[in-house]
């Protein structure tokens, strides 16, 4: 009987174990950037895998030496994945609430940051607009200056 008590015990404790850090996490926080891409992986789990362009340097002409931060939605977020396929297509800055996970799961995706919500943060002076106009070859293209956004740094050549 007490054999079977203990076997009892252990599997309890290594099945909270297992739990917490498939569903824990490890950190909280927010990130902020241009969402460059998404996209739907995996073959059984679906997620949604995308990559968001942290800070840089403005050389008035594009942002150069910004980071790249990887990241995962979980295909059940549907409010969060609107939100930054319409940051996508407007070009605007996004704002990402995340939790780190202690590990990276096959069912929970490619990356260990998993998003639980986003805000697009609309155009405030400082920003840059958001361009989509094609360049046609013997036009010339608009260089009037731009201000750089309030988390870059200017660099005058």
């Amino acid at each position: 009987m007490r054999k079977w008590t203990f076997l009892i015990v252990f599997l309890a404790i290594l099945v909270g174990i297992l739990y917490y850090v498939s569903f824990g996490s490890y950190s909280e926080g927010r990130r902020a950037g241009f969402v460059l891409k998404m996209s739907k992986k995996g073959y059984v789990f679906k997620t949604y895998e995308g990559e968001l362009r942290i800070g840089g340097l403005y050389d008035g002409e594009g942002v150069m030496n910004a980071t790249e931060w990887a990241f995962s939605v979980s295909a059940k977020n549907k409010e969060a994945i609107r939100k930054l396929e319409e940051a996508i297509a407007t070009g605007q800055r996004a704002s990402l609430t995340f939790e780190e996970k202690f590990f990276v799961l096959p069912w929970n995706g490619d990356t260990k940051f998993f998003i639980t919500d986003v805000e697009v943060l609309r155009s405030t002076p400082g920003m840059l607009p958001y361009q989509n106009t094609p360049v046609v070859p013997g036009q010339p293209e608009d260089t009037a200056p731009r201000q750089a956004p309030a988390d870059t740094s200017v660099i005058e050549l």
